[in-house]
């Protein structure tokens, strides 16, 4: 079963926003067994996306379109869709009647272009938008199943969720889909290749094996489609076992969960807190740690002391030390994570200074030259990573080489 994915907006071929809806939609079809054959994004223009639902039609069984609905002249995807299927328009009740409601509800006049968001092409059937006022609208015809919906993302992902899909899955019959994810670290994609080797050249021709490299990460994602879902997942479940074994000691978890959220869940089950010290990362690793509810449970808070001055009276690095080594310096960061846990009372800190760039690199310390240090109640240990000259690149590399050393300490402290 195949889907086609078209976005509609100027807007987004401008790059004024970010088309994030496509990457969730596809992801959630293939959660469902529906592979996504392509994704298209078209501008505010009939003849664009009467081209684009032609070009979808003979690719798909299944075409979702988002945007271009709404009470302005720019947003003419119900035209074009009555165009397309040479319908005429009626007036939903349900529609008009749950927009006026929401006008009421928010004591705002009513205007004809409001009321007019509830003309539909004669032949759709309407699906209540509960979170907006512009309908979503389903088709059938000639064999094909055309969805229109809002482009807002939350309004377009209450209607995936709670309608979309579970029609879908009730119209067509489909297959069963296992995915299994195994989060590794350290290793590169090459070398990562290799070790595997063996048992990707084992796998079944309903299992695939995909690599999905981040910086300082990879995800290995195995993919398995059948009929028959218990056994599948047992056989899924048991070609993922043989991975953790063979590479064991790259793997972060065996979830499909970003890094730093392992860490939370397993710093947690064993009551462990954990504070930051940044130079470089500038808050990155703090934000990266917060992003996740409940990460107050083990996250006790950091400090970004890009002086030398705040080295030194918040976290007590010596004068002495900055003087002699530098801030990029093995001993600099090690006195930074003693004094973070130390002065932030945690069971254990991380601490990053490096030369993030493009500038102020030197010979002996050139740009991408990071040293991340961990302690806790029995040691301090650092290690030096030499990145390249790119800034975001490098403050994301050191974050991701600060966490996975604190995983590495933490899985030898709890086993």
């Amino acid at each position: 079963m195949l889907a086609e994915i078209i976005t509609i907006g100027d807007e987004i071929l401008i790059g004024q926003i970010v088309d994030t809806n496509s990457a969730w939609m596809a992801e959630q079809l293939n959660l469902i067994g529906i592979k996504v054959k392509q994704v298209s994004s078209v501008s505010d223009d009939a003849d664009h996306i009467i081209e684009a639902l032609q070009l979808a039609e003979k690719r798909a069984d299944i075409i979702l379109i988002t945007g271009g609905l709404g009470p302005t002249k720019d947003d003419i995807t119900k035209i074009t869709m009555a165009r397309y299927f040479n319908m005429g328009f009626r007036r939903d009740q349900e529609t008009l009647e749950h927009v006026t409601d929401i006008f009421v509800r928010y004591n705002k006049p009513m205007i004809e272009s409001n009321r007019k968001q509830a003309d539909v092409p004669d032949g759709c059937t309407v699906i209540k938008n509960k979170n907006g006022t512009a309908p979503c609208m389903w088709f059938e015809e000639r064999g094909k199943i055309f969805v229109s919906m809002p482009g807002v993302p939350f309004e377009m992902k209450y209607l995936m969720e709670e309608e979309i899909l579970p029609r879908l899955k009730k119209a067509f019959k489909l297959p069963a889909i296992i995915h299994k994810t195994i989060l590794t670290a350290n290793i590169g994609e090459s070398f990562l290749a290799v070790e595997l080797e063996e048992i990707e050249d084992s796998l079944p021709a309903h299992i695939k094996l995909a690599y999905l490299p981040k910086l300082g990460q990879i995800r290995l994602r195995l993919s398995g489609s059948g009929d028959d879902e218990n056994l599948l997942k047992a056989e899924v479940e048991a070609y993922a076992q043989q991975i953790i074994n063979k590479v064991k000691k790259y793997v972060v978890i065996d979830q499909d969960i970003a890094l730093e959220k392992a860490i939370l869940n397993i710093m947690q089950a064993h009551k462990l807190t954990l504070s930051t010290a940044e130079s470089c990362t500038g808050g990155y690793i703090a934000h990266l740690i917060t992003q996740h509810p409940g990460s107050s449970a083990v996250y006790a808070g950091g400090a970004v002391t890009y002086s030398n001055a705040l080295k030194t009276s918040v976290l007590g690095v010596h004068a002495e030390t900055l003087g002699t080594y530098g801030a990029v310096s093995e001993e600099t960061v090690k006195e930074m994570a003693y004094g973070a846990r130390i002065n932030f009372k945690t069971d254990y800190a991380v601490a990053v200074s490096g030369v993030a760039g493009p500038d102020g690199g030197t010979e002996d310390k050139p740009v991408g030259t990071v040293w991340v240090a961990v302690a806790n109640s029995h040691h301090v240990i650092a290690r030096k990573f030499n990145f390249s000259n790119r800034r975001a690149q490098n403050i994301e590399r050191s974050a991701i080489a600060a966490l996975s050393m604190v995983l590495n300490e933490i899985k030898q402290d709890v086993g």
